[in-house]
């Protein structure tokens, strides 16, 4: 007992203590909680991409980019953009360590600016997808798997529908000009409306022809002919901008785009409906980004930010990783 009592009085005399805290993580709070984050956002981004990866290679038919008005050229160029705000952002943290606040601000203005830039390449290449009328939609979307009697049959109700709106219309202006002859005759919407008339009423015709073939045909051959020809009437497939005279081949949809009828593209609803959840998502993310950078720019960005700045930064990184493997995904096979 005595000895025992002896030794922690000497263990107190020589300034030794018993138990020492030993931090497990050598990093702040904020950062502990971003890579905490970031863990969740990996796990549902790592989802997203497998699912993808599961129905695009289990698929039996799937679009070529061209089919899906999808630019290769145009999403690298939407990368390097990304991969450029993730270099500013760096610099921003590094400008922030040297207490540099005007060079971190011109830095954090750069990635805002460059953030910009991407989500409005990719509302362009949205529109491309919009203008052409491929979009998963309820209770269905222009775009069909196959020419049969169901497309046909879309193609010619849409057309009807396109002949009673346009109908209605010339009704209204006759109405308006009943008492002006001469105004009705030298109406330039009148005159649209005709030209738009006379070509649904050639279209109509050639699609109940087409409907009428297929369905009475005895050759499944000949039947299959004219739906098909139907389809690459209104929006060919097959043909790359850019091959033989190097003009894009278009269709009834890229000539009067005001017709919007139905499409045919080989897997195209599994397509749209992959592509705008994945890019869709990743877009929200890149918005959240966005969002805290432009409350950092009226902050001063010097050292005391810099921690701050270093988080953020990991969490467009992030966003930037994703994109890297999205492009290649979405774009190259």
């Amino acid at each position: 007992m005595a000895t025992a009592h002896a030794t922690a009085h000497d263990d107190h005399a020589h300034g030794h203590v018993g138990l020492e805290y030993h931090p497990g993580l050598p990093i702040s709070n904020g950062k502990l909680i971003v890579w905490l984050f970031l863990s969740t956002e990996i796990m549902f981004f790592a989802g997203l991409i497998g699912t993808y990866i599961v129905l695009r290679f289990g698929a039996p038919t799937w679009p070529l980019p061209h089919e899906v008005h999808l630019s290769e050229p145009i999403g690298a160029f939407n990368t390097f953009v990304l991969i450029c705000s993730s270099v500013s952002v760096v610099l921003c943290m590094e400008s922030a360590k040297k207490n540099n606040t005007s060079a971190a601000k011109g830095w954090l203005l750069t990635t805002f600016v460059l953030g910009c830039v991407f989500l409005g390449v990719k509302m362009y290449e949205y529109n491309a997808k919009f203008s052409h009328g491929i979009y998963p939609a309820l209770p269905h979307s222009r775009i069909y798997e196959k020419a049969n009697l169901n497309y046909a049959s879309a193609v010619r109700l849409r057309l009807e529908a396109l002949r009673s709106g346009l109908d209605a219309e010339s009704a209204a202006i006759k109405e308006r000009y009943a008492e002006d002859p001469a105004g009705l005759e030298q109406n330039a919407d009148l005159a649209e409306i005709n030209e738009r008339l006379a070509l649904v009423s050639k279209l109509t015709a050639d699609a109940q022809a087409v409907e009428t073939t297929a369905a009475t045909a005895n050759n499944i051959i000949a039947s299959r002919a004219a739906l098909n020809g139907l389809a690459n009437k209104i929006m060919p497939l097959g043909h790359h901008p850019g091959d033989e005279s190097g003009d894009a081949h278009h269709g009834l949809n890229d000539e009067h785009p005001w017709l919007k009828l139905p499409i045919v593209i080989p897997g195209g609803n599994m397509w749209a409906s992959t592509y705008f959840l994945l890019t869709g998502f990743h877009a929200i993310h890149v918005i959240v980004g966005l969002i805290v950078f432009a409350m950092m720019i009226p902050m001063t960005l010097g050292v005391m930010a810099t921690g701050f700045i270093e988080n953020i930064g990991l969490y467009w990184h992030f966003v930037d990783l994703v994109w890297i493997f999205l492009f290649p995904l979405l774009y190259l096979f």
